[in-house]
C-alpha cells in the first residue's frame, strides 16, 4: 500500500462525501478509490468511515485521523515548496468558505481583483450562511462575521459591520414607525436564523442604556438577503448588516427606524487553521483582504442623524 496515494484519496472521500465525487476529482476509478480506503482501514485495523446507500460519515477514530491526516497532507505540500521554486509563485486551489451575501457583494469582486495578480491560484468557493467547519471539511480559510467559533483557528480582521434597523417607507406609511425598541414586539420583524440572540434584539442608547426586546411575527429566515429583499417589498422590519443594506438605504428603498438607539457591531475577519507554516497561496490571499478591506468599508453608512 502506498501510504501518501492512500492518505489522500481517503482525504478527498471525506472532503467530496462520496466516493464517485472523489474518484472524479483524483481522476481514478470508484473502485480503485474504495480499494484505497479499505487497504487503510486494514492497514490500520479500525474502520475510519460509515457507508451506507445514501452517505458516508467518519467514525469516531475516522474523525480523529481525518484531522491528523489533513494536517499531516498540508505539512507535506508546504515541505515540498519550502524546497521548490514554486514557493515564489503562489499557486494552486485556495478553498474557502463566506456566508452568501458578503460572498456575492464584497468577496467576489476581492477574489477578481485578486485573480489579476495572481492567474497561478485559482479558487473553490463555498457560499453559506451557516457556521462551516473548515478544519473538518477540508478548507484552507473562512470570511466570518463576528465569532470565529474555534480556538483552533486564527483570525486577522478585516473590517467591522453594523447591524442596521430598517424599513420601507410603505411599510412605515402603513404601521407608523416605532419610538421605542419596545414598540418592535408590535411590528412585523424579519428575523434571521443564524442571529446570535436568537429573536432578542438588542439595542444601546445615546447614555449607554441597554434595550432588549423579543421580536417577530414577520417572516423567519437562514438568509438576510432575503430578509431584506422582503424588508424592501415592504414586509416588515429588518435588523441587517450594513453590508447588506447600504445600497437600498442609499437608494431610499430602506430607510432607518430608531437611530438613536444603537444595534451591535461585528467584525469581519479572515480565519484560518493554526499551523507553524501558511501556504503561500493562503498568506499572499490573506495579506490581500486585509489591505482591500483596511480603512472606512465602503458598505459603511452615514450615521442615520445626519
Amino acid at each position: 500500500m502506498d501510504k501518501f496515494v492512500a492518505l489522500t484519496v481517503f482525504a478527498r472521500v471525506v472532503e467530496q462525501g462520496s466516493f464517485a465525487r472523489a474518484a472524479d476529482k483524483l481522476g481514478l476509478s470508484n473502485s480503485a478509490v474504495s480499494r484505497h480506503v479499505s487497504e487503510l482501514e486494514a492497514h490500520l485495523s479500525t474502520r475510519l468511515l460509515h457507508r451506507t446507500t445514501r452517505r458516508l460519515s467518519l467514525t469516531e477514530s475516522g474523525k480523529a485521523f481525518h484531522e491528523r491526516c489533513v494536517q499531516l497532507l498540508a505539512d507535506l505540500a508546504e515541505a515540498e515548496e519550502a524546497v521548490s521554486a514554486t514557493v515564489l509563485v503562489p499557486r494552486g486551489t485556495l478553498r474557502l468558505t463566506a456566508s452568501i451575501a458578503f460572498g456575492v457583494r464584497h468577496l467576489a469582486p476581492a477574489i477578481a481583483a485578486f485573480s489579476a495578480l495572481h492567474r497561478e491560484i485559482a479558487f473553490d468557493v463555498e457560499l453559506s450562511d451557516r457556521a462551516v467547519d473548515i478544519v473538518d471539511e477540508g478548507l484552507d480559510l473562512a470570511v466570518r462575521i463576528g465569532s470565529i467559533g474555534s480556538q483552533a483557528l486564527i483570525a486577522r480582521r478585516l473590517a467591522t459591520t453594523q447591524l442596521v434597523l430598517c424599513a420601507a417607507p410603505a411599510y412605515l406609511a402603513r404601521h407608523g414607525h416605532p419610538r421605542v425598541p419596545a414598540d418592535l414586539a408590535a411590528h412585523r420583524c424579519l428575523t434571521y436564523a443564524y442571529l446570535t440572540g436568537g429573536n432578542v434584539w438588542r439595542f444601546r442608547d445615546r447614555a449607554g442604556g441597554e434595550h432588549d426586546v423579543r421580536v417577530g411575527g414577520g417572516a423567519h429566515a437562514n438568509s438576510g438577503q432575503f430578509l431584506a429583499s422582503l424588508a424592501v417589498a415592504g414586509q416588515g422590519i429588518a435588523l441587517e448588516p450594513d453590508f447588506i443594506v447600504a445600497p437600498e438605504i442609499r437608494a431610499g428603498a430602506l430607510v432607518t427606524v430608531l437611530p438613536e438607539f444603537v444595534p451591535p457591531a461585528s467584525e469581519i475577519v479572515v480565519a484560518y487553521p493554526s499551523r507553524r507554516h501558511l501556504s503561500a497561496k493562503v498568506r499572499v490571499f490573506v495579506d490581500f483582504l486585509v489591505q482591500r478591506f483596511a480603512g472606512t468599508p465602503e458598505w459603511a453608512l452615514i450615521p442615520a442623524a445626519a
